[in-house]
């Protein structure tokens, strides 16, 4: 199998049905899909609702019996039973520890591939790279955010190599990214203390640190579902990555980083239109030349 599509799902019925559409429908039939349904087990008639709407839209489409249902209350397709995940990271480690596949992609309820075609085409371009390359640990192409008035294409780092700085103040986009299920191993499961930025913190430990190159196709994959925990909760995105930032970054590292960040962001926008970046230039020349003639001014007059 070469690739294993994830779904974590919890109590979101009409996003995982999207989700599920869009996956079931796909032309190539050379991955398995599993649905980790991480939902408390409070309310059971809620379950069996989301069973019976899952069973009536999907139950009579061949690639439902590839599916894998891991669910406190039973399951359905191709799955079984187990106990309620902790969160968003022991449901997507589970699905990690489920997977067949020589690549995993997480899409999780609510988000969905932009069409039929998309793993077909993605895992052709993933054959045609690796005969290239040799090997391709990460692969991953454009996500798209549907906001209420456009559609925005985020195409991550778009081909070049991330940066330390480039995870300091973002991430390599998860949906449209297929991981090579090897790194898992090497490089340990997501980190199950943290709530919402795991996997960043996955990310930043194999690519900024570890020096893995994620490889880029400029093509559409997923459509993002812009209500989800990560997107609405920045306070708590906030905190734990500066958790993560202190774990991970020396102090000494650290501080230049929140030093400087903003000016260096500042002078990447700037050197983007030559005429502004000449006039920066020479004006910081001129305060160099000046502050140096003062500095040596100073000096002389110490010997009077």
């Amino acid at each position: 199998m070469k690739l294993s599509i994830i779904t974590i799902n919890y109590n979101n019925v009409f996003g995982l049905l999207k989700t599920m559409e869009s996956v079931l429908n796909q032309t190539s039939k050379d991955f398995e899909y599993i649905v980790v349904d991480g939902a408390a087990p409070l309310n059971p008639p809620d379950r069996g609702t989301l069973k019976q709407f899952v069973q009536e839209e999907f139950e009579n489409q061949n690639g439902f019996q590839r599916c894998t249902w891991l669910s406190p209350f039973g399951g359905v397709g191709g799955g079984f039973c187990s106990e309620s995940d902790s969160g968003i990271y022991n449901a997507m480690n589970k699905g990690i520890r489920m997977a067949k596949g020589e690549y995993v992609q997480f899409l999780n309820s609510g988000d969905c591939l932009v069409n039929n075609r998309v793993v077909e085409t993605m895992l052709t371009q993933l054959r045609t790279k690796n005969s290239e390359l040799r090997t391709i640990d990460i692969l991953y192409g454009n996500m798209l955010k549907q906001l209420p008035k456009r559609i925005i294409r985020d195409r991550g780092f778009a081909g070049r190599m991330p940066t330390m700085l480039d995870f300091y103040t973002g991430t390599l986009n998860h949906s449209p990214t297929y991981i090579k299920r090897a790194l898992f191993d090497t490089y340990g499961l997501y980190d199950e203390t943290l709530k919402i930025v795991s996997d960043w913190k996955w990310y930043y430990q194999v690519i900024a640190l570890n020096g893995i190159t994620p490889v880029y196709i400029d093509m559409d994959v997923t459509i993002f579902d812009m209500n989800g925990i990560s997107n609405t909760n920045s306070a708590l995105d906030k905190t734990e990555r500066r958790l993560v930032l202190k774990e991970l970054i020396t102090p000494a590292i650290l501080t230049d980083y929140d030093k400087h960040w903003i000016d260096i962001e500042q002078m990447d926008r700037i050197k983007r239109f030559k005429l502004v970046y000449k006039m920066v230039w020479f004006i910081e020349r001129c305060l160099f030349k000046l502050e140096k003639w003062e500095r040596k001014r100073k000096k002389e007059h110490l010997y009077y």
